[in-house]
Formats: structure tokens, C-alpha cells, sequence
């Protein structure tokens, strides 16, 4: 209820900004070509919290990171508002109507759904099952979004392997494939490759990365095998408690899972016109869209039940934290995505103007990926390639021409900004919430830069070196 009161408070104050600015003109200038680059540390701030307050006050961070996620989303706030007036009150409210709060009613209603979804049964996670499971879940992905398929493998995947003693790795594998890299056949993945449809990049392009696709599972799936096999051979005479025969329960929410994927495309197809909230333009279909998601949610609550979500270990503390860390997260990244967009006019010109080749174009947008929104950084590099070659042209147009001669640059953003995610636990949304599901789950996961230092720097940076190698040199 405290945390409640807190983010309550937090918007009134963005509503009375709001009218304290209102007539104030937005689009005087474009906020990243004013800003510094020490405006991002604030963005530093949260992510060092988010690593470090777990480790060294494990107690103070379970019970207070509402509040340490207010405290830095206030520290950009006002100071932003102050100096920048209704330019800044425009960022602000954009990125929480616009982006936020859409990524949220998204998570929710996967995550609700998926909920209702039990596997009852003896599912013994043998190294062979496992594989299997992923190798499920990484092609899932593609069609039904990463969060979707992850909600839906996430709780049958760590109950096969309750009985094991080694999981850790088994997780992070899970949100290597399935949170990540599995998203990057269609625009249903991931939100960068559907944010790519909605520019002009035809629906079933994306299978022009499927042999980077393949290379990068094939290599985790084997590794992941051979790791596993390994630790089981050191287990492999602990049998699981449950004996009884599979089955699925909770069927009917495969339908809601349909329309909530039918709904986001929707969204993407259908253009209805525009609608003005508090001076942020949205299409009407992605209002009918959020609304649809709501609904979803809803109906699966109403219909399944709570017996099923009980033996599914479902709580809604995992969402909880996604929405409260993610609400200071993306009012932090307001000045790195502005800085960003900025492009050769911000503090990043430097960076942006070094950013040439296609091996260029996959480490720079997947390295910002890792760790800011992957969406705007999509986009941010493939206006910087279409303003490279095609300067001049109407967008769509300059899309086709990319597609047509410069096919390897749009290759190597898509496959950066979805590979990428899988750095760090906030480079993609599901990644923190299997983290969150699997420590529920008793499951010891490792701390914010414990994930990245014995994990993804020695596992995934190899991967991709050899991907550039490959695709991109």
C-alpha cells in the first residue's frame, strides 16, 4: 500500500506539471541535442542499485526497491522539468503513456495468462528433456512474443528439475534462448523487430536471420547439453517425488494467449487514426489493443481456478517488481535514448558518427540494447543507416532500398538489438521476471553483474564474435 501511495503520488505530480506547463511549446527542440552525457548518471544510478543494494542489504532491498526506483525516477524528473519545462513534461509523458505503460498491460496479461497454464505430471529434467524444452521454447518465441513463450516455460521447466541440485545455469540458459535470441524470426519475437514492421520491413523478412538464428542456438543448445549432462551424471540417482502422468490444465487460456497475440497484431495492421492523451499521440488500434490485453487478463482470472495458479507457484510478486523497477528504469533512460535519437546533433555524435560497417551496426546497437530499451535503439540505428545511404528518400521507400542493396545493415541491427537483450537482466523484460519466478522457485540466481561476469561475457561475447565473424565481417 506504501508503494502504492508512492507511485500515486509520482503521477499527481506529473499531472500538476502537466498543467503548470501547459501551452508551453514541445517541440521547441529536440531534448538530446541540449542534454550532457552526465545527465544519464541517474540511469548508472538505478542499475548500480539494482546490482549492488542485493548483495550488501539484501533485507533493505526486498522490502524498499519501490522506493529507491521512485528515488531516482525524481532525481531525472525534476531537475528535467525545471530546466526543460514542457519539452521535458512531453519526454516524460511519452515515454510512460507511449511506451511504459503499453509494456506493462503487455507483461501483465502474458503473465496472468501463461499463469493459468498447468503441466501437471512426472516431467523428469533429464539433459535430454531439458534440451528439448528449450529447443521448444526458443522456436515458441517467434510466434508468440519472448515473454509469452518464457511465461509458459518458465514453471514446467523449473518443476521438471525441482530435484536437481544445480539449476542456476539452467535458468540463465533459459533466459539466454527463450528471453532472447529466440524472438528474432518474426515481428511477433520481439518489440525492436515489430517496431521494424510497423517502419516498413515486411512481416516474414526477419527469416533472413535465421542461419544467425541457428548458429547462436545451436552453440547454446550443445553447451547447454554438454553442462548439463555433466552436473546430471553427479545427480542422476535423484528421482523426482511426482510419478503421476502428464496433463495440462487450464486449456481454455491457450485461447486468451491467441488473443492477446492476435490483439498486438492488430495493433500493427489496423490504422484507425490518432488519439490525444495529455498531449501524447497513440494510434486508436493500440488503445483497442492495451484494452484487449486488459480484458484477456481479466478473463483468465475470472475463468481459471486459483487451485491452478496455486500448484503453479503463481504470486504476482515477480510482475510487481517488474513494474515498479521498470518505471524508474525508463523515466532514467530519458536522457540516453534522448542523447541517443539525437544522432549526430547529441553528446553521442562522436559514436554515432564511428558506427559504419555492418560488424559496426550489430555490437553498437546490441551493446546499448544490453542495457537500454531495445526498441528506440532499433530504431535509433536503422534511421542512422537509412540517413547514410538513402538520405532524402520517404521512409518507407528507403526501407525497400535497404532491403534491396544494404539487406546485411538491417541483419545486423535486428540481430543485435534481440541477441543483445540477453547481457544483462534488464536487456530484455522477461529476463527479470524469469529471474524473479526462478528465485520464488528456491532457485539461487546469480546478482546483477554475477550474471553478466559468469555468464554472458563468457558465454555469449564468444558467440557473438563468432556471429560477426560469420555474418558481418
Amino acid at each position: 500500500m506504501r508503494t502504492a501511495r508512492i507511485l500515486t503520488a509520482f503521477f499527481i505530480f506529473l499531472l500538476c506539471a502537466s498543467v503548470a506547463f501547459a501551452g508551453e511549446a514541445e517541440e521547441a527542440f529536440h531534448l538530446g541535442e541540449q542534454l550532457p552525457m552526465w545527465s544519464s548518471i541517474p540511469f548508472v544510478g538505478i542499475l548500480l542499485s539494482i546490482a549492488v543494494f542485493p548483495l550488501i542489504a539484501p533485507e533493505f532491498w526486498h522490502h524498499h526497491f519501490p522506493k529507491v526506483s521512485a528515488f531516482w525516477a525524481l532525481v531525472v524528473a525534476v531537475p528535467l522539468l525545471y530546466t526543460f519545462k514542457g519539452v521535458a513534461l512531453h519526454e516524460i509523458l511519452h515515454i510512460y503513456i507511449g511506451d511504459y505503460i503499453p509494456f506493462i498491460i503487455l507483461l501483465w496479461s502474458l503473465y496472468t495468462v501463461a499463469g493459468g497454464i498447468l503441466l501437471r505430471g512426472t516431467l523428469r529434467g533429464t539433459p535430454i528433456i531439458n534440451t528439448l524444452m528449450l529447443l521448444i521454447g526458443t522456436i515458441l518465441a517467434s510466434w508468440v512474443g519472448t515473454t509469452g513463450a518464457a511465461m509458459i516455460m518458465i514453471r514446467p521447466f523449473l518443476r521438471a528439475n525441482a530435484h536437481r541440485k544445480y539449476r542456476t545455469y539452467q535458468v540463465v540458459f533459459f533466459i539466454f534462448l527463450i528471453c532472447n535470441i529466440g524472438g528474432s524470426l518474426t515481428p511477433l519475437g520481439d518489440p525492436p523487430l515489430f517496431l521494424g514492421f510497423l517502419h516498413g520491413v515486411p512481416f516474414f523478412w526477419t527469416f533472413k536471420i535465421f542461419p544467425h538464428f541457428a548458429l547462436a542456438s545451436g552453440i547454446l543448445l550443445v553447451l547447454f547439453f554438454l553442462i548439463d549432462w555433466y552436473y546430471y551424471r553427479k545427480e542422476e540417482n535423484v528421482q523426482p517425488e511426482d510419478k503421476t502422468k502428464l496433463k495440462v490444465e487450464g486449456l481454455h487460456n491457450f485461447l486468451f494467449l491467441a488473443g492477446i497475440v492476435g490483439a498486438v497484431l492488430f495493433s500493427g495492421m489496423v490504422h484507425l487514426g490518432h488519439i490525444n492523451i495529455l498531449g501524447v499521440k497513440r494510434e486508436v488500434s493500440s488503445v483497442i489493443r492495451d484494452v484487449l490485453l486488459v480484458f484477456f487478463g481479466l478473463l483468465s482470472l475470472e475463468t481459471t481456478p486459483w487451485e491452478i495458479r496455486k500448484a503453479n507457484d503463481f504470486t504476482w510478486f515477480p510482475i510487481k517488481e517488474v513494474a515498479y523497477l521498470f518505471a524508474g528504469i525508463f523515466m532514467t533512460m530519458i536522457p540516453p535514448l534522448a542523447i541517443l535519437r539525437a544522432g549526430e546533433h547529441g553528446a553521442l555524435a562522436w559514436f554515432i558518427s564511428s558506427v559504419r560497417d555492418p560488424a559496426h551496426f550489430f555490437w553498437a546497437t546490441g551493446g546499448l540494447s544490453s542495457f537500454l530499451d531495445n526498441a528506440p535503439t532499433y530504431l535509433t540505428f536503422l534511421n542512422t543507416a537509412l540517413g547514410r545511404f538513402f538520405a532524402g528518400m520517404p521512409e518507407k521507400q528507403a526501407v525497400h532500398m535497404l532491403i534491396a542493396h544494404k539487406s546485411l545493415y538491417l541483419e545486423a541491427i535486428s540481430a543485435g538489438a534481440v541477441f543483445m537483450g540477453a547481457n544483462t537482466y534488464i536487456g530484455n523484460a522477461p529476463n527479470f521476471m524469469v529471474r524473479s519466478i526462478a528465485e520464488e522457485a528456491g532457485v539461487p540466481m546469480p546478482s546483477f553483474f554475477g550474471y553478466m561476469l559468469k555468464y554472458s561475457i563468457p558465454i555469449l561475447i564468444p558467440t557473438f564474435i563468432l556471429i560477426t565473424i560469420v555474418f558481418f565481417a
